[in-house]
């Protein structure tokens, strides 16, 4: 299929303080950018990627392999498309017509040709982001803010796990491992015709762990259980949906004393919830998780 580019300049925006119940709009702490569809691709029956122009991230800085942006999507009906000032926008119009946020991984950049790759989940009609990806052309044009991100594999051994959703993140970590380095990497996809294309590393082994119509992270929790935990020196990269990382931190850290200095562990998203719920309680979902953790290690 025609690979779609999007070019990206900068857009201003005002800092203001964010409360939780501002939400759903992001802290803005990082600079917005605009950016322009240059090609789209789908790699997957269920997985489209879409390629953006952007001249105004700062790609000498884009050295983590968990990079992610926020893109901004006015509602049905707004009165304004982008451009536009997010901080601005919430200043004068009422909150339901605030644009909604969704974030998205950059699975990979091209600095010198001024581009990211973002991977979308594609369910047909089904979401937000999937569909304006599944209907993207040359020219659109798309705001987001950021980057963020933290994690750069940095052991001799590392054990990834995650979902579609942490899929780009998880495969541009085995793409920055040092060839001497080794992996194993459990991915759940919906079934068998869902699998992705993969990076080539000498040392890593990809599993693909198949729901078949399975609760969304029960075979991945049943998979890497299953595979126990390695006896060298090793570190994790475990992301997806809220309830998979709740039962596999408790078999890393209280059933295995994996110090978690040593995991990179987060909950994309939660089942029944859309990301501006997710993220309205994702503290305590988190504390409620910690919680429980520390009773089970006192109990046992």
């Amino acid at each position: 299929m025609a690979h779609i580019r999007v070019r990206c300049v900068p857009w201003a925006t005002t800092t203001t303080t964010v409360t939780k119940e501002s939400l759903p709009m992001p802290r803005p702490s990082r600079p917005a950018h605009s950016a322009t569809v240059t090609g789209t691709s789908r790699i997957s029956r269920d997985m489209v990627r879409v390629t953006l122009s952007c001249e105004s991230l700062p790609y000498s800085e884009l050295n983590h392999t968990d990079h992610y942006v926020k893109l901004f999507f006015p509602p049905a009906g707004a009165s304004y498309s982008w451009p536009f000032d997010p901080a601005k926008v919430r200043e004068e119009l009422p909150r339901e017509e605030w644009p909604v946020t969704r974030t998205y991984t950059l699975r990979s950049w091209d600095a010198d040709a001024q581009t990211v790759d973002i991977d979308f989940v594609s369910h047909g009609d089904t979401g937000l982001a999937g569909p304006w990806a599944d209907a993207a052309r040359p020219g659109d044009q798309i705001g987001f803010m950021g980057p963020g991100g933290a994690w750069h594999p940095d052991g001799p051994h590392i054990v990834f796990a995650g979902d579609e959703a942490a899929a780009p993140a998880i495969f541009a970590g085995i793409e920055a491992l040092p060839q001497d380095a080794t992996a194993e990497a459990w991915i759940e996809v919906a079934d068998a015709e869902a699998h992705l294309p993969t990076p080539s590393h000498p040392g890593v082994a990809i599993h693909w762990v198949n729901r078949d119509g399975a609760t969304h992270g029960t075979e991945l929790v049943r998979a890497v259980t299953e595979a126990g935990v390695p006896s060298g020196d090793t570190r994790w990269f475990i992301h997806g949906v809220a309830e998979m990382i709740r039962d596999l931190r408790r078999f890393l850290f209280v059933e295995n004393g994996v110090p978690k200095s040593e995991v990179s562990i987060s909950g994309y998203w939660r089942l029944g919830m859309v990301e501006d719920e997710w993220q309205a309680s994702k503290r305590e979902f988190n504390e409620e998780i910690e919680a429980s953790e520390a009773q089970a290690a006192a109990n046992r």
